[in-house]
């Protein structure tokens, strides 16, 4: 049986990091309080910023015989340059978090080449970029500080890029990955495609009560302008709800930490206990011995 000061040293050495990961999961609680209002803020304008852009293109398409034909609203079944933006943490210790999204790009990353297609990997979140560096892929963009501190204009920035080689015909479609947050218990893996934009599920008003007017000189340049706002805040709404879901997959992750220490700790306990009685039941036989033996 293992020495009892070897088992002391252990069950103080795994109190310890049941207290570390205590203390991380309040932390991540507290974090994700924060982080969780500002995604509901930013769930409630990105909605809305949608329904705009959808009635705008919508009367910019009635405008035209042909329909809209901006190139960001055409659809593209069969992409020869596909640029995939992958979001992950900065950090781990929160359990299969960045895996699900780094196994989901790897797996359409497979069947858009299996097509033919050229990928491009754009990568958001020091995990995301280690995993894929450590895999030998190039990575076009990457950013490692970005999604442990959402800021709109650095995404903007980040997006921008890829906006600009879209409308530059260097690639045909944009497709936007990341783990989202569903609720306090759950994460929700998002694959949007930026661009082309479809508007197939977003509900358009087309009666004549909308409250949008719009001077026929004027309709295009404004599709154009809220276009690149839908775009840059997509982007930095994906940074946010990332963010939340991050801290809600790290609280569940060190609270099964925690509990599994303290199952360690009672299973070292009962073994520590054990041991000090085989000792003592030893030490006594051994009195009782040497007092038989002097008789």
């Amino acid at each position: 049986m293992a020495n009892l000061k070897e088992i002391k040293l252990k069950i103080n050495s795994v109190k310890n990091t049941q207290k570390t990961t205590k203390a991380m999961k309040l932390v991540s609680s507290a974090k994700l309080t924060r982080t969780r209002q500002l995604s509901e803020q930013a769930r409630s304008y990105a909605h809305k910023i949608n329904e705009v852009l959808s009635d705008i293109a919508n009367r910019v398409s009635k405008v035209h015989e042909e329909g809209n034909v901006d190139k960001a609203f055409i659809p593209n079944d069969n992409p020869r340059t596909v640029d995939i933006v992958l979001v992950t943490a900065d950090k781990g210790l929160c359990g299969g978090f960045n895996m699900a999204t780094i196994k989901t790009v790897s797996k359409l990353k497979a069947e858009y080449e299996a097509k033919g297609a050229n990928v491009r990997l754009r990568a958001v979140g020091r995990k995301g970029i280690d995993y894929f560096s450590f895999q030998g892929e190039e990575l076009l963009q990457k950013v490692s500080d970005l999604s442990s501190a959402p800021d709109y204009d650095r995404a903007a920035e980040f997006i921008n890029d890829v906006v600009e080689d879209f409308n530059n015909g260097i690639t045909e479609k944009v497709i936007l990955i990341y783990n989202g947050f569903l609720n306090m218990l759950t994460q929700e893996l998002r694959v949007n495609e930026l661009l082309p934009i479809s508007l197939e599920n977003v509900e358009t008003n087309d009666n004549d009560s909308s409250m949008l007017s719009l001077e026929p000189d004027d309709d295009e340049e404004v599709l154009n302008e809220l276009t690149s706002k839908y775009l840059d805040f997509n982007m930095y709404y994906a940074l946010i709800d990332s963010l939340a879901a991050e801290h809600s997959a790290r609280m569940q992750a060190m609270e099964a930490a925690t509990n599994n220490a303290k199952d360690r700790v009672n299973t070292l306990t009962v073994e520590y206990n054990k041991a000090r009685q085989a000792a003592i039941t030893t030490e006594l036989i051994e009195i009782i011995s040497g007092v038989e033996s002097l008789k």
